[in-house]
């Protein structure tokens, strides 16, 4: 399986976890869920969604790991799986969570990241 097609997994992977991880709280801002809704539906409502995560998470590690065949080394898939997240995470923030801005120390991390990712792909 080509690299990119491993990226868009791990893509696809991170918008379900970052929903799992952080959707209940827009929900409980939408009233759909409230403060009084117990933590375990939280919990399970989460759990549901994560399943999804799982589903292209673990074959997109499991592909894309180079002693299966795939184009990456395990610390290459960590660097990029951890990139994504954050890039994931800014968007589903900056477009479900409207009150909550980017600074200029959000951009810097971005940067060190990038670079991370760089390092990681040198020999």
């Amino acid at each position: 399986m080509g690299a990119l097609a491993i990226v868009a997994m791990l893509v696809i992977a991170n918008v379900f976890m970052t929903f799992a991880w952080y959707g209940h709280l827009k929900l409980q801002n939408m009233n759909v869920i409230t403060g009084n809704t117990p933590l375990y539906v939280v919990i399970l409502l989460s759990w549901v969604i994560a399943l999804a995560e799982y589903c292209f998470q673990v074959p997109a590690n499991r592909l894309g790991f180079h002693e299966n065949g795939g184009p990456f080394t395990l610390m290459q898939l960590k660097v990029i799986q951890e990139a994504v997240t954050l890039i994931v995470f800014t968007v589903f923030t900056v477009v479900f969570f409207r009150g909550e801005s980017l600074h200029w120390n959000h951009f810097a991390a971005f940067v060190c990241l990038i670079a991370a990712v760089y390092f990681v792909f040198m020999d």
